[in-house]
């Protein structure tokens, strides 16, 4: 247990150093040749620490007396680096070192009823043993055996029997099978402790903390690249100025990989933010005189990718689709930029022989993994005019390896044909590192070590024309009722078909499938729940609304609890937000905004608590033009005030923070100004809807 617990975190540490460069060394202006090191492959202070001494002071350039100093820095570093790390277990970071961590506590937890046996045996009748010890004294030599009483001797007879009979019939065969059990318990595979490590964690981190409360976690440096590639990677210049976030070391690694590859297939798994990698290689590439770039995705996140280069970059960002899509393009090639279209709209994109594509992005790329098709035939085409390409995909293409060399033959057609040859291999390393210069795919465990962890996103669906006019009219016919309009997207007649945000749901689901996960759905709306639960039939482990019974809520829970892989549960988020623990599930979709942020907090804990041993991804349906967006603006603007003057350190101040909401008042605002700009948008509709009341 010690040396797995001592072995993560020497394996964290090492991490942690490894993003510290060894120009840090020079911090103080002490003078040493960090070029040198550098030209001996010494580029973090974790190779620091891994060199000897005697290696660092062959170093051209590095004196004894400077290897000595460097050492002596270094060491300072992982001392001050430890003291601050912290790790939790989670099923999502199946790591060696973490496994042995997870197996030992399993081993150890298994065995504490054999441990506590073995203890009651040791102290099975301690007055008995002090009684037989002091009559078999009378037998410890021969003199004192012949002046023994009758009496003394019959007691050490006594005694004697009774102790061979522990010894041979009882205490020895019981402690013999309790050590023999203890035994078995260390044998124990590493797919049975994580199991029940998902199944018990309160239990692993209540042994953890007693027996080693100075626990870390680990990581992998190089990322899953064949070392040489990853050196390649690691000397890349990437030019972030302009990027409006802060990348984490693994998303900072894909973009060098993207810049250094120029034409690859990420298949990061979902959360992981390929959009804001792929946001991030655009402004690099900004950053050195590049000017175009378009993002090729499916209609269902078109509005989000809008919005995410929006907010996380000074780009600008063109939208073309509709039915001025062709005048949107013309304006993208005269102003450069970002464009964002969709697969079905580039059959009416045409780029002029010479025009200079600095990236072009696929978002979903396993959309075209049918060469064939006229959606692939037409991104290839467009894509032609590209000096980088960058295809991205959540979905595993591991056991998909037709689909992975049909993709990767449209960026690197020597890499396909090598990969086609040994497909068969395709679960080897040497198929792996074949494929590594195109295709690169990291798994929540390779490279989050802060978890369980909370990943939220706003998913933006652009309303279609159906839903426009669903919508429209639900306001219009509003007066005092708010709630219809309220359900934007939902309030269609047919989801299945017309709804956007259904559409995004359902991917989503599909994807929480695919990666092993259970979804939990929240509305408001009792109506809005029946129509979820009525489109994912099969899926659907049951319906939580405010008339169901706490029994039934809690035998549904243990239902769903139970279920596949891909089910889903849906809770009218006040009745499902609060009292209910579902650790089972890790996706969380809520319907539309609440009112009140705190409401979605609550809902969202039901699944993010103690117990949880997967990351909790989080997507909120939002329509982009309508009242979800006004109320997200207004609820930010509140956050932001709130955060400019709180002191949060105070209690009121929490409180207060529990109180943000959108009041009754600014609601009926947003909605009366909704209303006005549709009857100046639609005056047609307007004049339609009027007519129908006052024949009412």
């Amino acid at each position: 247990m010690g040396n797995a617990v001592n072995a993560y975190i020497s394996s964290e540490l090492m991490r942690a150093l490894s993003n510290i460069s060894v120009d840090e060394l020079n911090r103080d202006k002490s003078g040493i040749r960090i070029g040198a090191l550098k030209n001996a492959r010494i580029y973090t202070i974790a190779d620091v620490c891994a060199t000897s001494f005697h290696s660092l002071s062959s170093i051209y350039g590095i004196s004894e007396k400077s290897a000595d100093v460097i050492k002596r820095k270094a060491e300072q570093y992982a001392r001050d680096t430890q003291q601050n790390l912290k790790v939790k277990l989670t099923v999502d970071e199946k790591t060696p070192a973490s496994t042995e961590v997870v197996r030992s506590l399993h081993c150890y937890k298994e065995a504490i009823p054999h441990i506590e046996a073995c203890r009651k045996l040791s102290g099975f009748k301690r007055d008995e043993f002090r009684y037989a010890e002091r009559s078999l004294k009378v037998g410890i030599n021969g003199i004192s055996w012949i002046f023994a009483s009758r009496t003394k001797r019959a007691r050490a007879e006594e005694s004697y029997n009774w102790l061979r009979w522990l010894t041979e019939d009882s205490l020895g065969p019981q402690a013999e099978q309790q050590l023999s059990r203890i035994a078995e318990k260390g044998g124990a595979s590493a797919d049975a402790a994580w199991t029940d490590f998902s199944l018990n964690s309160v239990e692993f981190f209540n042994i953890l903390e007693e027996l080693a409360p100075g626990f870390f976690g680990t990581g992998d440096t190089l990322y899953g690249l064949p070392e040489d590639l990853a050196r390649e990677i690691q000397d890349e210049e990437f030019f972030p100025d302009g990027l409006l976030c802060t990348l984490r070391r693994y998303q900072a690694w894909g973009v060098k990989y993207i810049l250094h590859q120029k034409r690859v297939l990420l298949g990061d798994e979902m959360g992981l933010g390929k959009t804001v990698q792929a946001i991030a290689t655009m402004v690099s590439l900004r950053n050195i005189g590049a000017t175009h770039f378009i993002v090729i995705c499916p209609a269902s996140v078109l509005e989000n990718w809008c919005r995410e280069i929006r907010k996380h970059s000074r780009l600008r960002v063109t939208k073309i689709h509709g039915s001025g899509k062709i005048n949107a393009f013309k304006e993208w090639q005269d102003a450069g930029g970002a464009a964002v279209t969709t697969y079905e709209t580039t059959k009416a994109l045409q780029l002029e022989d010479g025009f200079g594509l600095s990236l072009a992005v696929v978002d979903e790329a396993h959309y075209i993994k049918n060469p064939e098709a006229q959606r692939t035939c037409n991104t290839v085409h467009l894509c032609r005019h590209a000096e980088r390409l960058l295809f991205m995909t959540g979905t595993a293409l591991e056991n998909k390896v037709d689909e992975m060399i049909a993709l990767i033959r449209i960026l690197q057609p020597v890499v396909a044909n090598e990969a086609r040859s040994v497909a068969f291999l395709s679960s080897a390393p040497q198929f792996r590192e074949m494929i590594a210069p195109v295709y690169y795919r990291r798994k929540r465990e390779d490279v989050l070590t802060e978890l369980p962890d909370l990943i939220e996103k706003e998913e933006w669906c652009p309303l279609g024309a159906i839903e426009k006019e669903v919508y429209e009219r639900s306001l219009l016919n509003s007066r005092k009722n708010f709630m219809t309009a309220r359900q934007v997207s939902w309030n269609v007649s047919d989801p299945e078909r017309h709804s956007s945000k259904a559409k995004r749901m359902i991917e989503i689901i599909h994807d929480a499938e695919e990666d092993g996960r259970k979804t939990i759905v929240f509305t408001f709306f009792r109506d809005v729940a029946e129509k979820v639960g009525k489109l994912m039939n099969d899926r659907c482990a049951g319906i939580i609304n405010g008339s169901t019974p706490l029994a039934k809520r809690q035998e549904i829970i243990d239902g769903f609890d139970a279920a596949k892989a891909g089910s889903v549960l849906v809770c009218q988020i006040q009745s499902g937000g609060t009292g209910l623990n579902i650790q089972s599930a890790s996706v969380i979709v809520i319907c539309e905004p609440q009112l009140k942020p705190s409401i979605e907090s609550q809902a969202i804990s039901r699944a993010y608590r103690m117990g949880q041993t997967r990351n909790v991804l989080v997507f909120r349906l939002l329509c982009s033009g309508t009242i979800d967006e006004r109320i997200r603006d207004l609820l930010d603007d509140k956050k932001r005030a709130f955060d400019a003057f709180a002191d949060k350190s105070s209690a009121a101040s929490a409180v207060a923070e529990e109180d943000i909401a959108v009041d009754d008042k600014s609601l009926h605002s947003i909605i009366i100004e909704e209303i006005e700009r549709i009857k100046a948008e639609n005056p047609e509709l307007a004049a339609e809807v009027a007519r129908q009341h006052e024949e009412l």
